[in-house]
């Protein structure tokens, strides 16, 4: 049995016998007595073993000591005794030493000293073993667990939607597009045909799908198919955005929770959204712990007190329009000076959470103009039933609504934003049989890392980011 470091540091030490796995941190000697801290990424913790030359090593694991630098992989037997020394309950007296695999300590790139992260990017395939991206990595893990185990409290479906999809949810045309077409050959072609540059048209039913197809955005079109059929479904994957923006909060390639809800109104719909956000900090508080005091003490001081301050606030409601109304008697605090008609920039939607409402923030009934064609009309016209949640420290972490289901006024909207109706044929067919009122949401999941890690930059909580030229790894 291969026991994880996690489980040996909470285990009852009664000097047994016992073999440690993992990678050496670091190393250090005295005269009688050789240290090494070993990690295998089940906790933050290292296990610390000790050697005593006092009590006789051979040759053999003499001169594998030498070789145990930073990095390396072993497997190290002897007893587990309580530990004399402060801040670890337990260690191993150490008799014997397996290396499984070297590393060479003038290249190997990860020692013991500080490492910005722009050259831990660079080094993607080796940064999990630092203590940072090593919580990062466990936080994702237990954030993904904490959501499926929400949903699946709460009598909702999983459903796989598509990664390759016919149709553009937010018809910003922002998408990656999926063609077995040799590119260099169609384009020679188009070059020795020397056609008009406006008139050349790829012709797409010739293509592998016959029609011109994208990496999805969003599963949330496909994700109400089958909640017009289970009444409450999920959806946890992938989605792509070919969106030219190199800041810290954009990614290519990012994942997505959507969940939609059968006969949920907005009103369900903003408490479905709060219970979600207040579950997920919540587990995290309770289940991370160890991780979340290192974010909390080297990324981002103040951390757990914040993420406290949102399971503990109730939300406040408003309606965009009063939102707007708050901003605009603070509009010289502003770069972007707030308007009624403007999208909410990230700062109008901190100071709303930091400093108007001291908490989390519920927004509403957003101008139709700024919000995407399948959400409802309101009575007034103007405005849909569409709903964000900021949080204090990040802005939006939420974006949802309830949906159109009257089939002529979303015909309507589609037509207003020049999208072509027969993409959407199937989607319309849930407005033709048996449509019912029906409200969901969406919520990045590497934003949500960003705020529970403190971390600064999104492409630090996603194992290989993809970003506009970067698609390493």
């Amino acid at each position: 049995m291969i026991h994880l470091i996690k489980d040996i540091l909470t285990s009852e030490p009664k000097g047994q016998a016992i073999d440690v796995y993992g990678w050496v941190r670091t190393k250090r000697e005295t005269k009688n007595l050789v240290f090494i801290e070993i990690n295998d990424g089940s906790c933050f913790a290292s296990i610390q073993a000790a050697f005593d030359r006092d009590k006789g090593l051979d040759n053999n694991t003499e001169a594998l000591l030498k070789k145990a630098g930073t990095g390396v992989s072993v497997k190290v037997s002897g007893n587990l005794v309580p530990s004399p020394a402060a801040g670890q309950s337990v260690e191993l007296q150490a008799n014997n030493i397996h290396i499984f695999g070297d590393a060479d300590q003038e290249k190997y790139p990860l020692q013991k000293k500080h490492h910005t992260m722009e050259f831990l990017r660079e080094k993607a395939h080796l940064r999990a073993r630092t203590n940072t991206f090593g919580a990062v990595a466990r936080m994702r893990s237990q954030m993904a667990y904490a959501i499926h185990t929400f949903f699946q409290e709460r009598g909702f479906q999983y459903v796989h939607t598509p990664i390759i999809t016919g149709s553009d949810c937010e018809g910003a045309g922002e998408m990656f597009h999926v063609t077995t077409f040799d590119i260099e050959e169609t384009v020679k072609k188009a070059l020795k045909e020397k056609k008009d540059p406006d008139s050349f048209k790829i012709d797409y039913s010739q293509d592998f799908f016959g029609k011109q197809t994208n990496l999805t955005v969003s599963g949330q079109l496909e994700g109400e198919t089958y909640a017009t059929a289970l009444s409450r479904i999920y959806t946890f994957g992938p989605t792509f955005r070919a969106e030219n923006s190199n800041t810290s909060r954009h990614l290519a390639e990012f994942w997505m929770v959507e969940p939609e809800m059968s006969f949920f109104t907005i009103k369900e719909n903003m408490e479905l959204a709060e219970d979600f956000i207040v579950y997920l900090l919540k587990w995290a508080l309770e289940k991370c712990r160890e991780d979340l005091e290192f974010f909390d003490s080297r990324i981002k001081k103040g951390l757990i007190e914040m993420l406290k301050n949102v399971v503990n606030t109730p939300f406040t409601r408003l309606t965009y329009t009063e939102a707007i109304a708050e901003l605009e008697k603070h509009a010289d605090r502003f770069e972007f000076k707030p308007y009624w008609g403007c999208d909410l920039q990230s700062e109008h939607e901190r100071f709303l959470t930091e400093e108007v409402y001291k908490g989390p923030v519920i927004v509403t009934d957003y101008p139709k103009e700024i919000k995407s064609f399948y959400m409802k009309l309101n009575e007034d016209g103007k405005t849909v039933r569409g709903m964000d949640v900021l949080v204090p420290g990040l802005g939006e972490i939420i974006g949802g609504s309830e949906r159109e289901e009257n089939l002529d006024i979303l015909q309507g909207r589609i037509k207003e934003l020049g999208l072509r109706e027969e993409d959407y044929w199937w989607y319309l067919d849930l407005r033709r049989y048996g449509t019912v009122p029906h409200s969901g949401f969406g919520l990045g999941f590497e934003r949500l890392l960003l705020y529970v890690t403190g971390m600064g930059n999104i492409r630090d909580v996603i194992p290989f980011p993809r970003a506009p030229k970067l698609a390493e790894f």
